[in-house]
């Protein structure tokens, strides 16, 4: 019983107080007749009767009399406890408490030492005001009721109902568990707060004491005394107003006080009245309590209105004849003097400064030595190894300062008393102290954090309000004052302990005592195990400067080994966001005082020892229970300085640490669960290499609903999904084998995922517990036990080993924790592959359904094209992009972090397929206007007379058809003759020279090139600086100013030049393909390019350019494309060539000449000269589209290209690391677009090489197949046309065209001149037939790995693919020349890159000096150094503020680099400093560092590329 009542009180459960013990045994609960029938009860009143006979109330113990029972027999802390439960469970607390055997009233004043009350209210001006305060100094006014004589109405009822009507404050008949009989409760004083929350409902405007006497008033004089001298309002109950009542006398002493009075008679009816000024009177017989209890709050506030005194609990102690147990109890006095002693040091010392004075161990000399024993485990210099051994030697020169720091003499009094007092004393020194300490600066901390809040809130308004950056700057910078002294003021037992360690720390560091330290340092460690032995929390991680002490820690678990044995512990870690009841549950759960109000949260680790009972033993395989708190994620009082590092910090230390970890998160919100879980993944990873196995458990708080447990199993499976997910790729930057969640963490989703209800059963401050919270923490502290059960635990000596084991792990990272931005990097590429995917298929649908009407256009079929038809055409597809979209941003596992950016993909989809429509539309009008192609018509005609001319001709050689000598030589003959006549009529193609007309345009309609000229013409695309070409556009004197361009000028103007090249590259491609070369040509991109520069002039530049820009861009343009128009005019020749042509085609037109001599029929000549007028076309058709399937294959099976252009980038940084050219790198440095189509197209090459026979033959072969089925049903429908609508062979040709109009471009017009009157239909199908099969064959014996050189430029594999990787944005980081990877061209929002490169790559170099940068772009922007545009310097922090392209970058300054990069420098550093003529030296030299990269390490490194 009492074990139970106890339980339930620490636990916070209320419903410890609701017990129903019977004296008798439990068998007795229903009671029933000896003779048990199942016979109808016939008379009611005499079963009623007989039923009666039960047992009575007085059998049963009442529940206060057990609560007052463990009270008696409880030691000073124990009570101390019970009542600050008691408390926290809104209960009457005892005040005046009578010996039950020698009935001396004792005021046990020191259990309510820990008890603190809050409570808002208004002042004058309506404000809210709010208000905590310790309850032993609080003054406030005190109403008391008692009574006289029996009374039939509860006094403690009604008083309940005064205060909480929800609520038993106060222990009453009506309560469950409650009897007649009571042993212990008569004479008890029990008293309780009501405290307003500030709302218009509250009951009373201020906060107001209630005390109440149990039993008779006039039994118990001294108590009614007390509270009569003491109150603002006495409330006394009586059953009538007699003369001669015993008590008459007492009554009428109260009403002749000035103290107001309130009498309460259950035996009137009459309402509320009053008698006098301050005299009420009250009649409760039956009348509604509700009615009654509003009355008496009326009288009571009417009266406390009236009343100034006010009461304070402390006062009580100065009554005489009562016992303090402060003052009885002589460890507890002494104690208090202890402490008291220290307190007088602090008096009249302002509270920032305290620390500073009192505990100058711990200050600024450990922050240092922190900081710089973190920058030892991360050297960030040049020489490593002088930057270590500088590092160490000013680490020890700290500890030398620390160790010559005077001992204060608030530690030497601490230290005096904490070594001279008995074990009891001990406590109740410690327990002084830190009560003293929290009364001392309670006050100050309270004001502190008001106007915390306040500046918050002011920060806030300003920040929502865009407005007045100079005053949002200067309430930022107050705020952070305000958090430094909040910081600065917050001073408790833990601060002095860690001042105790730093002693420790800097005695053992120079190995020689303090000259002021009474003893020797050695011991100092023991005095922390004794305290941790008693149950104190002791700081393992310092929350100021996040730092372990790892040698005091170590010490102090030594010390405890040496006093408990090597003990067996089982560590329980708790994590989670600030202010999310970590702290609460631990207490509650264990009984533990972890600091629990908002101005006293936890700050770095701390941890404290719970002993395993004897009957949890038999249970587990441990001794102790060690329990680690932390300080919450993102904590208010770190602002301004705290970071994810930070956090991702103490995690990782908390993670590896715990045996178990709880994870707590205050409410249902799963994305805060995969928050905080993004940061423990990583942490339990990096751990994974001290082979750590730790468990974890999920606790949602606050949860409204108890049956989310249930509501969330989907929740749950998603959830394992995602964590799945993101530990395979935090696996990866890690390197660790990892697959799944449980492969790092053994964790059950169904059992390892807790909902606890909310924690106050109503609005506080007055609200309870809430009953099932407390049921929540009891499920909760079985699932830790059944964990436990299944845990080895650890040795004491393990755990030691751990600590120090966990924290070099983690000081030796020498990046930062970034899990956030890999997952924003991973989702980023998640997005951009899936949008390539989505791209490609719209792209490819496209392209089929542009070959079609490129084909009908060529045919003549149609005229014209409207976009509503492209669209058309695009809509299956694009409702299947559509279809997958939702599928993809609902249904992917990182959905709920995916769904924020499907709104503004939807909106690219849909532009993109506007911008597929329109470029297609804009081809295909092209073709529209070149489709009066003369050469190819001129072509045909040549081509059909020939055929007739043939015919002529085996009619007169028809006698001799089987000397097959003669005929070929007469064919010969007659072919030779027809091609001179053809040469004679077609004029000749010329051969060109490209740049000669470059020169002759430029000279003769810009006039701008003379030989001289000519010959100092630059290459554009690599010249190092555009300053040259410009002259500035600002006037000093009408006089041209000239001066250097800035960065963001030269960014400018190379847009510029690249966008220009890039669009005259697409017009020579489809221009000289089509139509060959022609000086007009020239001169159109000429214009085109003079145009794009005036543009360019027009806009928002401080420059204009000199005609020496606009010569040496047309002429660089044009030396680049040189080549490439050479190569097109000459296929365009050897097309279009007659001698060519006809030599080509001499065994086409010899077969059918064969047919005629033969005297074949007419189907059988004609269907030879389809057959034979088919082959190219049928040729041209499986190469287009085998290149477009090929292309598709590559996007799926090609390593380094079935991904996005990261993934892309990384394989072509491989080759170039493997081929190790520098004049490669350069030109990938400068000229990235170029190098990914060389890339590009050397790949297409190689695949297909590779590939040729296993997937690129097939693949021609399956198109060539399909398309012969095509043209065989083709000329079967035109056979069955033919013969149902009765006609000719016109119609049977009209129809065979029309039906391959989509796949080939052939029409009616390529057989005009043909004669085919006398062809008989019904054989025609049957000839083609017979002689397509040779046609088929023919041109698959020419499949070779170089058919895409057959095609046109844009029709080839690779350039469908350089299309397709290659529209994208191609802007480079101004400082490093890394490419943004957003994969929109023209994209809104800011540039980025994962990982940018070293400074130098680009030829940036200190100013003044030959030195080149050897910094990366995120290290540098974290850095104090400055850069110069335009003369002006920025600092690297501000960089945006230079303006231009460097305001719209955004570079992280997050460390995150790749190995390559140095590895780049290191290999290419005599390359690098030749190419810019400058220097890796001084501060640009590259640290020794880098050198050990090797080239595999740098390869390796690229995986973090393209992370997916």
């Amino acid at each position: 019983m009492i074990q139970t009542f106890l339980q339930k009180l620490l636990m916070m459960d209320y419903r410890a107080r609701y017990i129903n013990v019977n004296k008798v045994n439990e068998h007795d609960k229903t009671q029933q007749r000896d003779t048990d029938t199942s016979e109808d009860i016939g008379d009611i009143f005499q079963a009623v009767s007989l039923y009666n006979k039960g047992k009575s109330q007085s059998d049963r113990i009442h529940p206060m009399d057990v609560q007052m029972a463990v009270f008696h027999c409880a030691d000073g802390f124990l009570k101390q406890l019970m009542v600050t439960k008691l408390s926290q469970c809104q209960y009457a607390l005892p005040l005046l408490v009578p010996d039950p055997f020698t009935q001396q009233i004792e005021f046990p004043l020191w259990t309510f030492r820990q008890i603190n009350k809050s409570w808002k209210m208004r002042n004058t001006n309506n404000e809210i005001i709010s208000q905590t305060q310790t309850v032993y100094k609080a003054e406030t006014p005190m109403v008391s009721f008692f009574r006289f004589g029996s009374v039939s109405s509860s006094k403690s009822h009604l008083m309940k109902s005064l205060i909480n009507e929800k609520h038993n404050t106060f222990f009453h008949r009506n309560c469950p568990g409650s009897s007649r009989t009571r042993v212990l409760m008569d004479g008890v004083v029990e008293i309780a707060w009501f405290c307003p929350s500030g709302k218009n409902t509250d009951k009373f405007a201020d906060c107001v004491a209630f005390c109440n006497l149990h039993g008779d008033a006039g039994d118990h004089e001294k108590q009614l005394q007390i509270l009569t001298e003491m109150a603002s309002v006495n409330v006394v109950l009586l059953p009538g107003l007699q003369k001669n009542d015993r008590s008459a006398e007492k009554i009428q002493n109260l009403i002749t006080i000035t103290t107001p009075l309130i009498c309460l008679f259950t035996e009137d009816e009459s309402t509320l009245t009053k008698m006098k000024k301050g005299k009420f009177k009250i009649g409760l017989k039956d009348r509604n309590l509700s009615d009654v209890s509003e009355e008496l709050r009326r009288a009571i506030n009417d009266c406390l209105s009236e009343s100034s005194s006010t009461f304070r609990l402390e006062d009580v102690s100065r009554h005489s004849d009562i016992r303090v147990d402060e003052e009885d109890d002589d460890d507890c006095r002494r104690g208090r003097e202890a402490a008291q002693q220290m307190m007088t040091l602090l008096e009249n010392k302002d509270l920032t400064e305290i620390k500073k004075s009192f505990l100058p161990h711990q200050g600024k000399l450990w922050h240092q030595w922190s900081q710089k024993n973190k920058e030892l485990h991360r050297p960030q210099g040049d020489n490593i190894e002088m930057e270590k051994s500088g590092k160490k030697k000013e680490m020890k020169t700290i500890r030398e300062q620390q160790h010559e720091c005077d001992i204060s003499a608030f530690m030497t009094h601490f230290n005096k008393k904490i070594n001279s007092k008995t074990e009891h004393e001990k406590m109740f020194f410690l327990k002084w102290l830190r009560i003293l300490l929290d009364e001392h600066t309670s006050a100050d901390l309270s004001d502190l954090h008001h106007k915390y809040d306040e500046k918050w809130s002011a920060v806030l308004k300003l920040k929502e309000n865009n407005e007045k950056p100079e005053q949002f700057k200067a309430e930022q910078t107050e705020l952070e004052r305000i958090s430094e002294d909040l910081q600065a003021a917050t001073f408790g037992l833990e601060h002095i302990m860690r001042e105790i360690s730093q002693i420790y720390e800097s005695c053992s560091s120079v190995k020689k005592n303090k000259k002021d330290l009474q003893f020797h340092f050695s011991s100092l460690p023991s005095l922390a195990a004794e305290m941790m032995i008693s149950g104190f929390p002791l700081e393992l991680m310092d929350g100021d400067a996040a730092h372990v002490p790892l040698v005091w820690i170590s010490a102090v678990l030594d010390a405890l080994i040496q006093k408990l044995g090597d003990q067996r512990v089982f560590v329980l870690s708790v994590i989670g966001i600030q202010s999310s009841g970590k702290s609460t549950m631990l207490n509650a759960m264990f009984g533990l005082q972890f600091a629990v109000s908002a101005g006293r949260c936890t700050r770095g680790a701390f941890m404290q020892l719970v002993k395993v009972s004897d009957e949890l033993k038999t249970q587990m395989n441990f001794d102790y229970i060690l329990v680690v708190d932390t300080e919450g994620f993102h904590a208010l009082e770190l602002a301004g300085r705290s970071t994810r590092h930070h956090d991702n910090e103490l995690a990782t230390f908390v993670v590896g640490l715990g045996n178990l970890t709880l994870i707590n998160i205050f409410g249902e919100n799963l994305s805060e669960m995969q928050d905080v879980l993004q940061i423990v993944v990583q942490a339990f990873l990096r751990m994974k290499k001290v082979h750590l196995s730790p468990r974890c458990v999920f606790v949602h708080q606050n949860v409204s609903d108890v049956s989310s447990g249930e509501k969330n199993m989907e929740g749950r499976r998603r959830l394992q999904e995602a964590l799945d997910e993101m530990t395979k790729l935090a696996a990866k930057e890690e390197v660790c084998d990892a697959e799944c969640f449980s492969d790092v963490i053994r964790f059950d989703m169904e059992n390892d995922v807790k909902y606890f209800a909310q924690l106050w059963e109503g609005s506080p401050p007055m609200a309870p517990p809430n009953p099932n919270y407390c049921e929540n923490i009891q499920e909760l502290k079985k699932t830790i036990t059944f964990h436990a059960s299944n845990s080895h635990g650890m040795m004491l000596t393990h755990l030691k080993d751990r600590i120090k084991d966990l924290w070099e792990a983690l000081l030796n990272e020498q990046f930062v924790f970034s899990f956030r931005n890999s997952q924003k990097i991973s989702d980023d590429r998640k997005l951009e592959t899936k949008y390539i995917k989505w791209i490609w298929s719209l792209r490819s649908a496209m392209k089929e359904t542009e070959s079609k009407l490129h084909n009908q256009i060529e045919n003549e079929e149609i005229d014209e094209v409207e976009e509503i038809d492209l669209q058309r055409e695009l809509k299956k597809t694009s409702e299947d992009v559509k279809k997958s979209m939702p599928e993809f941003f609902e249904k992917d596992k990182d959905k709920d972090i995916l769904i924020q950016w499907k709104t503004s993909f939807e909106i690219k989809i849909n532009e993109l397929q506007e911008n597929i429509v329109k470029e297609t539309m804009r081809k295909l009008k092209e073709v529209l206007q070149q489709r009066e192609k003369r050469i190819n018509d001129q072509r045909t005609h040549h081509e059909n007379t020939l055929f007739e001319k043939s015919k002529e001709l085996a009619l007169k050689l028809k006698d001799i058809e089987n000397d097959e000598e003669t005929l070929k030589k007469k064919f010969d003959s007659f072919l030779e003759q027809c091609v001179k006549e053809i040469k004679s009529d077609t004029p000749p193609i010329k051969d060109i020279d490209i740049m000669r007309d470059v020169r002759e345009i430029l000279s003769d309609t810009y006039g701008c090139v003379s030989v001289d000229h000519w010959k100092e013409s630059r290459d554009i695309f690599s010249v190092p600086s555009h300053s040259d070409y410009v002259t500035n556009a600002f006037r000093l004197a009408d006089h041209f100013v000239n001066s250097s361009l800035s960065k963001d000028d030269e960014v400018q103007i190379r847009a510029l030049v690249t966008d220009v090249a890039q669009h005259t590259e697409k017009e020579i491609h489809f221009n000289i393909s089509k139509n060959g070369y022609n000086k007009c040509c020239i001169q159109e991109l000429t214009g085109y390019i003079k145009a794009r520069i005036v543009q360019h002039e027009e806009g928002p530049v401080k420059y204009v350019f000199k005609i020496e820009f606009f010569r040496d861009l047309v002429i660089s343009i044009f030396k680049r494309a040189k080549m490439m128009i050479t190569d097109q005019h000459k296929m365009f020749s050897k097309a279009n060539d007659p001698v060519t042509i006809f030599n080509k085609k001499r065994e086409e037109y010899y077969s059918i000449f064969q047919e005629c001599c033969r005297e074949a029929t007419s189907a059988a000549i004609f269907g030879e000269i389809i057959c034979q007028k088919l082959k190219e076309p049928i040729e041209q058709s499986v190469y287009k589209k085998s290149a477009r399937g090929l292309a598709d294959e590559m996007t799926t099976n090609c390593e380094s290209l079935n991904g996005n252009r990261s993934k892309l980038e990384k394989h072509i940084l491989k080759t170039l690391a493997e081929e190790k050219v520098f004049e490669k790198y350069m030109n990938y440095i400068k000229h990235p677009r170029d190098h990914f189509k060389s890339f590009i197209r050397d790949e297409v090459s190689r695949y297909i090489t590779d590939k040729f026979s296993v997937s690129v033959l097939p693949k021609m072969k399956k198109n060539i197949e399909l398309l012969q089925q095509k043209i065989m049903k083709a000329a079967h429908a035109s056979t069955e046309h033919v013969q149902v609508n009765r006609g000719y062979v016109g119609l049977w040709l009209k129809s065979f065209t029309q039906h391959l109009s989509g796949e080939l471009i052939f029409s009616e017009k390529d057989l005009r001149g043909v004669k085919h009157d006398d062809v008989d239909v019904k054989l025609l199908e049957d000839a083609i037939r017979d002689k397509l099969p040779a046609i088929i064959s023919d041109i698959s014996s020419g499949f070779t790995e170089t058919f895409p050189v057959k095609l046109d430029y844009k029709e080839r594999p690779d350039e469908l693919l350089i299309d397709h990787f290659c529209r994208c944005c191609w802007v480079q980081c101004p400082f490093c020349k890394a490419v943004c990877t957003n994969t929109i061209e023209n994209h809104s929002g800011d540039h980025s890159v994962p990982f940018h490169r070293v400074d130098g790559i680009n030829g940036w170099h200190y100013r003044y000096t030959k030195a080149l940068c050897a910094a990366f772009c995120t290290t540098v922007v974290t850095s104090d150094q400055s850069f110069i545009v335009s003369d002006v310097s920025f600092p690297y922090k501000e960089y945006r503020s230079a303006g231009g392209v460097y305001e719209k970058w955004s570079i992280t300054p997050d460390h995150s680099e790749l190995p390559y990069w140095k590895w780049f420098v290191c290999q290419f550093q005599k390359d690098l400093e030749n190419h810019y003529e400058k220097k890796f030296q001084g501060r640009g030299e590259i640290p020794d560092e880098w050198k050990e990269h090797k080239q595999q390490d740098a390869i390796q490194s690229l995986d973090n590329l393209c992370v997916v």
